[in-house]
């Protein structure tokens, strides 16, 4: 594996809090690296279990069950989608879960558009107080019933983000009619002003209209709203968002890759700690349960573990060869296990001071209390450059399979 070289100081680990640094640097500066573990184990295990319940809603035919599949990674048709129709499919809360991430909750929500709906008895029917936040989609403009609903939303102290759905449509539709002076930007800036008014004049204050095509989720404002959603939520739940994201731009994987990052240093001192299995003829004891494990879990956020790659394949149309032919990691090409963790460890603790140092200038609010160990080192340094090896082939995999111009 190649060096790292893009390295952040401790103003990059957003989901470390304070109380929670003071306290395991405590812990290490006395040397009692088993409290830290215990520590870490627990912040840890709260990232992976952080609950995150999202509702979908709208009217009938706005693209809500498509929109939930479009987050979801998913087509219609697969096994597990939500069901979707030229009329209302959902007549009750329907959940869908990612299937790498169970913690996170898409619910299709019933359609608003009856004649006779009333927001607060909506609310009361779905469960208001079960969800983080609220998706309104409508596919024309915003409507009574989405502004007295949002209205109601916002009475209970909860956040709701408007999302304009099938614009492609809108598009290819005024592209066919005004050849001569087709402008997609102006166009969808018109879009986006006439929905934003319209909820104004309803009463919405500063509404966030998103302009979507669940087709093609990545285009548009998909990474506005991404970056709005990861802006407002709260740290563990913003962790759980993002990860969640389905692997349709490189600047989702970029953003999965700093999240995962954030992490390596919480999995280092733990896999030092409770090491159980030294490397032979190597004075480093690394937890290789807790390596394995690791990198299995970054292929699969990554897209990049078997069953993920086959499904892009048939989504693209590609051939699964087409699409590993890029992949330049030596550790996606082979299986991941111990024997293969293990050499590589020996190649990475074979330059120790080398390694020392490195983890030393990464990570300097620990200074040299844990730093100085080559197990905690060495792990370090491999974490990290496993997953920016493998953030790179994720670029790459997907470029390909969007039959964009790719590097050799």
């Amino acid at each position: 594996m190649h060096g790292v070289e893009d390295n952040d100081g401790p103003e990059s680990f957003e989901c470390i809090t304070d109380d929670e640094v003071a306290e395991v640097q405590a812990a290490l500066e006395i040397g009692d690296l088993t409290e830290a573990a215990s520590r870490l184990k627990k912040s840890l295990e709260s990232l992976d279990n952080a609950k995150l319940d999202i509702a979908i809603t709208g009217e009938s035919g706005s693209g809500k069950s498509t929109f939930v599949n479009a987050i979801r990674g998913i087509e219609d048709e697969v096994d597990g989608a939500a069901q979707t129709g030229v009329v209302e499919t959902t007549m009750d809360p329907s959940p869908y879960q990612y299937q790498n991430h169970s913690n996170v909750t898409i619910w299709d929500l019933p359609g608003i558009g009856t004649p006779k709906f009333k927001a607060d008895a909506y609310l009361d029917r779905v469960n208001f107080s079960r969800y983080d936040f609220f998706i309104l989609i409508a596919s024309e403009r915003f409507k009574e019933n989405h502004i007295l609903l949002a209205l109601e939303i916002q009475k209970m102290g909860k956040k709701f983000y408007f999302v304009r759905s099938k614009v492609d449509s809108d598009l290819y539709a005024c592209k066919r009619r005004r050849k001569s002076t087709y402008n997609e930007e102006r166009i969808l800036n018109e879009i986006r002003d006439n929905c934003t008014n319209c909820l104004k004049e309803g009463g919405i204050e500063s509404p966030k209209v998103f302009l979507l095509s669940c087709c093609e989720l990545g285009l548009y404002d998909f990474q506005t709203m991404q970056d709005t959603l990861e802006r407002e939520l709260p740290g563990h739940k913003k962790h759980a968002f993002l990860l969640s994201l389905p692997n349709i731009s490189v600047a989702v994987l970029q953003k999965k890759k700093e999240v995962l990052r954030q992490q390596i240093w919480k999995l280092a001192v733990l896999s030092g700690a409770i090491a159980t299995a030294p490397v032979p003829g190597l004075s480093v004891a690394c937890d290789l349960t807790i390596l394995v494990k690791t990198m299995k879990g970054y292929l699969k956020e990554f897209g990049l573990d078997e069953e993920s790659l086959s499904k892009l394949a048939r989504k693209f149309d590609k051939s699964e060869d087409e699409l590993r032919a890029v992949i330049k990691s030596p550790m996606v090409v082979n299986e991941i296990s111990t024997e293969i963790v293990v050499k590589l460890m020996t190649k990475a603790a074979g330059g120790g001071i080398m390694v020392i140092e490195y983890a030393l200038s990464t990570i300097p609010i620990f200074g040299s209390a844990v730093a100085g160990g080559i197990s905690y080192a060495t792990t370090h340094y491999m974490l990290e450059s496993f997953l920016k090896e493998i953030a790179e082939d994720a670029e790459r995999v997907l470029t390909r399979a969007l039959d964009s111009s790719v590097d050799s």
